[in-house]
């Protein structure tokens, strides 16, 4: 479900939206590492178009390193919800834009909120814009960085 006219980066968090939401049900299972994974679904994903993937592999394996810090502030701002309760696909969501938020100084947080939103929209509920924009600007006014500029 990826839009014809959506650009590269748009792309690459939707790919990895997509592969969190996989990692999400399959986390169990044991990898050989998690970068040979994400190869492999990226070049079914991709088709085999070299490095179209690079951001949203790095997307993914930093918010997979950063997991239990990322999941802590979700379960912090997601105000009667838990976790487990949240969909899937909203809690991948979630997690990809927080990590850009937090550990990506060349994401202004505001384009990782608004990117995070316009996903939800495309992937999931007609809900989810609203829920997903709830929980992320509660985390963006705990930042202690700009909201519309990038890091240094």
């Amino acid at each position: 479900m990826v839009p014809e006219h959506a650009s590269g980066r748009r792309k690459n968090r939707i790919f990895a939206a997509q592969f969190m939401y996989s990692w999400s049900i399959n986390k169990n299972e044991k990898f050989l590492t998690i970068e040979d994974v994400v190869d492999a679904f990226a070049d079914s994903y991709f088709r085999g178009k070299g490095d179209q993937y690079k951001f949203g592999k790095e997307l993914v394996v930093g918010t997979i390193e950063n997991i239990d810090a990322i999941d802590e502030l979700i379960a912090e701002h997601s105000a009667h919800w838990t976790i487990g309760r949240m969909a899937i696909v909203d809690l991948a969501i979630l997690r990809i834009a927080i990590y850009e938020m937090l550990f990506r100084d060349d994401v202004p947080p505001i384009v990782a909120m608004n990117e995070a939103i316009d996903i939800g929209k495309t992937l999931s509920t007609d809900d989810s814009g609203r829920f997903l924009n709830g929980v992320l600007d509660s985390v963006g006014k705990k930042l202690t960085r700009p909201l519309r500029k990038p890091g240094k």
